[in-house]
Parts: C-alpha cells; structure tokens; sequence
C-alpha cells in the first residue's frame, strides 16, 4: 500500500470511527486544547491508576479528521502506559512531525506514525498536534489540568 493511500485510510478510519470519542464519567484529569488559527479544540479525558498509569482515555470537541483522528491514535497507544511512557511518546511525536525523530522513536509510535508526512504539510502540523500537546500540558503539570490551554 502507497504511504498516501496508507495514510488516507487510517485518517479517515479513526475519524469517521474513534474508539475513544465520548464524555467520561468522573475523569481524573480534563484539559481543553484548542487551535486558534483554525478553531479546532478537544475536551481530553483520562483516569489514571495510583501508579501514574493511564486506563481510560476519551476526548470530544470539534476540528479537522487530522485534529480528531490523532487525538483517537494517541489514545490508542497511551491507555495502559505510565505518566512517563506518555511524555516520551509525544515528544516522539512532536519530533516525528518536525523531522528529528528516530526512527526507533516513530516505530515505537506504531499506528500514529501514519502522520509521519504531516511534516511536509507545515499548515496541518497544529493540527496533528492538538491532543499530544494537550496531553504533555496535561500530564506534565498535574494538579492543574483542569482548565483551558493557552
């Protein structure tokens, strides 16, 4: 299969069909991150174990299918890793997208590494980006997500 065509399906797969779109019931954690230059935003949701582990993990809002699909891929690959494990993994992201991954870091992306070739396309790098930065902000200053992001 073409990268493109590849690409194409997977985006189209987790938007039109994500497993992790809804509203949680008593969430740990929620962060609102929001696109200002094209007005995408999701609402991230997670639960997280007392070892720092996330097990539940939903997002809603409203954008692009490369804002909403990335935000359901993330959280296909996060639930059941550490607080640790998921701040490695977006910043693999954030560097798979400004081509400084490795490429043991984008494997290690597996489905996510689909939008590997959003770094060509610098105007739909925000938008890939939404939830792995929601989720850095998140996860990264715990105690206070609980209100929008800048």
């Amino acid at each position: 299969m073409e990268l493109k065509e590849m690409y194409r399906e997977v985006v189209n797969e987790h938007n039109l069909y994500p497993a992790h779109r809804g509203d949680m019931e008593n969430p740990d954690l929620v962060l609102q991150g929001v696109n200002p230059s094209c007005g995408d935003d999701i609402y991230l949701q997670l639960k997280l174990d007392e070892n720092d582990i996330v097990t539940e993990g939903l997002f809603n809002g409203s954008g692009c299918a490369i804002s909403q699909a990335s935000a359901d891929m993330m959280l296909d690959l996060v639930i059941g890793k550490s607080r640790e494990e998921v701040l490695k993994l977006a910043g693999s992201f954030m560097g798979m997208v400004r081509s400084t991954a490795s490429p043991e870091e984008i494997e290690a992306l597996e489905e996510s590494a689909a939008l590997e070739s959003i770094a060509h396309m610098p105007a739909r790098v925000k938008c890939a980006t939404l939830g792995w930065k929601t989720i850095q902000k998140m996860l990264g200053n715990i105690g206070e997500a609980t209100s929008e992001q800048d």
